[in-house]
């Protein structure tokens, strides 16, 4: 064995023995660490053991004495619901004797009441009874039964009532005349006096005068065809007859008569008269037509100051310069009661501008009365809330004739406009027959009364006079029949403007010397 084997070797065994004593000294060691960290484990676990009891202890002492101050509470609320109870008990038994003693007292009253109403009954036959023999008595003296001595009561009492009524009419009719008639009539003397409309009514033109009479029979024209085609186009019948160098328009509609005669008078300047050349007038007629109806009522609502307007309706307002209502042209007229209601509403403090409007609007109806079935208030009101007019003209254009009654002061200012221009001299004109039935119908009326000798009708019926029969209807009857003669004839007739009724009493005294 050579030396690197023995040093090897020796290297090995050193090794050995090393990792030995290693490993005792570790295991020494460790076993050391081992039981120092046991023991203070345990010496850790026995202070918490200690430490959880101590607080155990502390915890449950805390219970037991917040368990005793609850239970303390409780008590006390308790004691206190008690005796509030017994309060409220105490209370309610006392209520109860109180109701016990009140329902005695009630029943001892009813017994006392029952008692009254006996002897009351007894009483009562008693005074009926003699009531009975007194009025038995009462008839025997008088020999008259009891229902005719009541209705002769009755007669005296009416009789003083109605005469006492007639005289405080009087004094109030009197006392309301003193101021508000003056002021009424000055009012609308001076809106009338300001008032610039014309006076003069318009008539529609429905006649054509020609040149010569060669004229009608190019108008004519070969079998008629030119003729025809006029009529067609403008929807008016043309009349030739005899009539010299004249030709007569025929029609409802006022506007296509309107466009008839301009067209059948440019034809005739023009002097070529054939189917082409009137189709092509008419529509050259029926444009410079609606420019004109559109410029005439912009020019009604420039002259009245109204703006705003809607343009359809501005358009309808150029029509009623075609329109009449018996000979009176209805532009005119809306535009008269324009400036009428307008001037009134300044006087009185109300809106003008709404009092104008109205009073421009109000017949606005009549534009299309021949075209839409229903009476031009109703179309007139359809029309203006369909174009968003404002609430208070449309109420005034339906309350303007009565058809619903006038709830603001432009209202009623629109119909006083409107009678006034359309009850004024020379305003209207009126078939020689209706005058006559509205003056007979006004004297009918009259003399159907009781104690009315004879009527007249006088002033184109705007006044009837009655001559009463004086020993029938004393003064104050007269009060009484005026009144409801002149309701009568608001309920019966229809008229423009106010009828005065003047009911006339006289008593003559005749004698002769001789």
């Amino acid at each position: 064995m050579n030396v690197i084997d023995i040093l090897t070797i020796c290297l090995i065994v050193g090794i050995v023995i090393a990792f030995g004593v290693g490993y005792f000294i570790r295991k020494n060691v460790a076993e050391g660490k081992i039981n120092s960290a046991e023991e203070t484990a345990k010496k850790i676990v026995n202070d918490a053991v200690k430490e959880g009891e101590a607080q155990k202890k502390e915890m449950l002492f805390n219970a037991k004495e917040e368990s005793l101050a609850l239970k303390e509470a409780i008590e006390k609320d308790n004691r206190e619901r008690r005796a509030e109870l017994q309060k409220t008990e105490n209370r309610l038994i006392q209520k109860e004797e109180n109701l016990d003693k009140k329902a005695a007292n009630l029943e001892r009253n009813e017994d006392k009441l029952e008692r009254k109403n006996k002897e009351l009954d007894k009483k009562q036959e008693k005074l009926d009874s003699l009531y009975e023999e007194q009025v038995r008595e009462l008839e025997r003296i008088s020999g008259m039964t009891f229902e005719e001595a009541k209705q002769i009561l009755l007669d005296d009492v009416a009789k003083e009532t109605r005469a006492e009524a007639a005289v405080m009419i009087r004094q109030i009719e009197a006392e309301s005349k003193a101021t508000a008639d003056k002021k009424a009539k000055e009012l609308i003397a001076q809106s009338i006096q300001r008032c610039a409309a014309d006076h003069v009514a318009e008539n529609t033109i429905t006649v054509v005068n020609l040149p010569n009479d060669e004229m009608k029979g190019r108008i004519i024209g070969r079998e008629g065809r030119n003729i025809r085609t006029l009529e067609t186009l403008t929807g008016i019948d043309l009349i030739i007859d005899d009539t010299p160098e004249a030709v007569i328009l025929s029609g409802f509609d006022p506007i296509r008569r309107e466009v008839a005669r301009l067209s059948l008078e440019k034809l005739i300047i023009d002097g070529r008269i054939h189917p082409a050349r009137i189709e092509e007038i008419v529509k050259k007629s029926q444009k410079e037509m609606d420019a004109q109806i559109k410029e005439v009522g912009e020019q009604a609502c420039f002259d009245t100051g109204i703006h705003g307007l809607h343009p359809e309706v501005v358009k309808l307002l150029g029509r009623l310069k075609y329109r009449t209502s018996y000979g009176q042209n209805v532009l005119k007229h809306s535009i008269e009661v324009a400036h009428l209601a307008g001037l009134m509403a300044a006087e009185l403090d109300a809106n003008v501008k709404i009092a104008k409007r109205a009073g421009l609007l109000h017949d606005i109806g009549k534009a299309i009365d021949h075209e839409v079935e229903g009476n031009h208030v109703e179309i007139g009101v359809n029309l203006l809330k369909k174009y968003k007019e404002n609430k208070n003209v449309i109420h005034a254009v339906e309350a303007h004739h009565g058809d619903v009654e006038a709830t603001t002061i432009e209202a009623v200012l629109v119909q006083a406009a409107d009678a006034i221009s359309a009850a004024r001299p020379g305003a209207r004109r009126e078939t020689l027959v209706s005058y006559v039935q509205r003056l007979e119908e006004l004297e009918k009326i009259a003399t159907s009364f009781d104690g009315v000798e004879k009527s007249f009708a006088i002033q184109a019926g705007r006044e009837v006079r009655i001559m009463v029969k004086p020993d029938s209807v004393n003064d104050d009857d007269m009060m009484m029949l005026s009144r409801d003669i002149a309701k009568k004839i608001e309920s019966e007739m229809e008229y423009p403007g106010n009828i005065k009724v003047n009911v006339i009493r006289e008593t003559r005294a005749v004698e002769y010397a001789k």
